[in-house]
């Protein structure tokens, strides 16, 4: 199963803020200078800011390093972070990271395929959900998991690095060698309508938060609206989080008519940026849909702004979640530039119009359903899928006892860090 680890990255960043410090820039841009403005801004704008220890930022060979030693591990172990100004930017204005383009779940010492996107070199190299990857870089994924270097077994994320990978597809042993590069994950990767039980349920699979997920979106929801749907599945089971203001349109698509105008969410800054609290509200959208509930497919790799959307609709519209506990990330990230990097401590919490937001421990679902990687996303038969379906047909849950397979389910880690972008074991 997944393992919660400190080595997790979830990102909610405001869409085109400007960096909030009042800190100057850095003085120089040599490791002590780096490290002396991410102490003056974290002293300003970091929600936890008061519980830092005092230490001397000079005395850290990184500026990683010294936000490592500051953080408040009892609640950010991992959410604020430092990386490159470069690879933020092609996440979130792109969609797009280095890598070999799959992403996986590790129970115990079985690695499997969860997604291959498309146009990457695993698509190449044949890959498909399902698959067991056996060996990498001729070491099997038993003895990487023994010795702790499964994490970093395919490599840093830098185009060219190269691998070679065994893995089992149908029970038939294949090999290939991939090589990295640019790939680009389609923010809803999948949209389908199922007529079941008299009704037409839309299914929608979302990726990530990011800037072309608004069109995506746009496309998705003039398509649904236009099929007159009685009810939406909403995918997030690998939706680690990204921009608020996309969580804010794709609530407003969901909410229609009922939310326009009322509360989305509030933020809540530290007592020395209480004058930044604000609201945003739920914004009027021509293809929005007329429904009466949420039906939502979760994991432990939903966060964020996946969370965020469950939360602001729930004042006003009931949503049912259906897989396993989700992460647990009410707070969010400004984006500060420096030097050749960028800063995102946590700077707010989150609350909806009943001033529900403390959600640390995530939320568990309504129906149990495993992540059942035997069958392809959007497959009617998978886990996940499945349940969602009897609850939009039934409005209630199966009378099935758990399975190991659902057990393990609902103990998902959330999304490992590479770096930069919200993606659940992503290589």
């Amino acid at each position: 199963m997944f393992r919660r680890a400190a080595a997790c990255l979830l990102t909610l960043i405001v869409a085109g803020a400007a960096a909030p410090a009042r800190a100057q820039g850095p003085t120089s841009c040599t490791i002590p200078g780096e490290n002396v403005y991410v102490r003056n801004v974290m002293s300003d704008i970091y929600l936890w800011y008061a519980m830092m220890p005092n230490v001397n930022p000079t005395a850290y060979d990184s500026p990683e390093a010294f936000l490592e030693a500051v953080r408040y591990k009892t609640l950010d172990s991992h959410f604020s972070y430092i990386t490159s100004r470069a690879a933020n930017d092609a996440f979130y204005s792109d969609s797009q990271f280095i890598g070999f383009g799959l992403s996986t779940s590790l129970n115990g010492s079985e690695m499997r395929v969860l997604q291959v996107f498309p146009d990457s070199p695993a698509l190449e190299a044949g890959l498909s959900r399902g698959d067991r990857i056996v060996e990498i870089g001729g070491r099997t994924v038993e003895s990487l998991v023994a010795s702790g270097e499964i994490d970093s077994a395919f490599g840093p994320s830098d185009i060219g690095v190269e691998t070679n990978i065994a893995f089992s597809q149908a029970g038939v042993r294949r090999d290939a060698h991939m090589v990295k590069r640019l790939v680009t994950i389609p923010t809803v990767s999948l949209t389908k309508i199922y007529n079941v039980g008299g009704r037409r349920v839309a299914y929608l699979f979302f990726r990530n938060f990011v800037t072309p997920s608004f069109d995506a979106l746009d496309a998705a929801f003039a398509e649904l609206s236009a099929a007159g749907v009685d009810d939406l599945i909403l995918d997030l089971r690998y939706n680690g989080g990204g921009l608020v203001s996309v969580a804010q349109h794709l609530a407003s698509h969901i909410g229609g008519k009922r939310t326009d105008g009322l509360v989305f969410a509030e933020y809540f800054h530290n007592d020395r940026n209480t004058f930044r609290n604000h609201i945003i509200r739920f914004e009027p959208k021509p293809q929005a849909l007329t429904l009466d509930r949420l039906i939502v497919v979760t994991t432990g790799g939903s966060a964020s702004a996946s969370e965020l959307v469950i939360n602001a609709l729930r004042p006003f519209i009931p949503v049912t979640v259906i897989g396993s506990r989700t992460y647990g990330k009410p707070v969010g990230q400004y984006a500060i530039e420096f030097c050749d990097k960028l800063l995102a401590p946590v700077s707010f919490a989150l609350r909806n119009a009943d001033g529900q937001g403390d959600f640390f421990d995530g939320f568990p679902p309504d129906c149990a359903a495993p992540d059942d990687a035997d069958h392809q996303l959007g497959d009617p038969a998978e886990g996940s899928l499945k349940e969602a379906l009897t609850f939009a047909t039934t409005n209630a849950c199966s009378a099935r006892p758990l399975t190991p397979q659902t057990k393990a389910a609902i103990h998902l880690r959330a999304p490992r860090a590479i770096g930069w972008q919200s993606l659940i074991n992503a290589y």
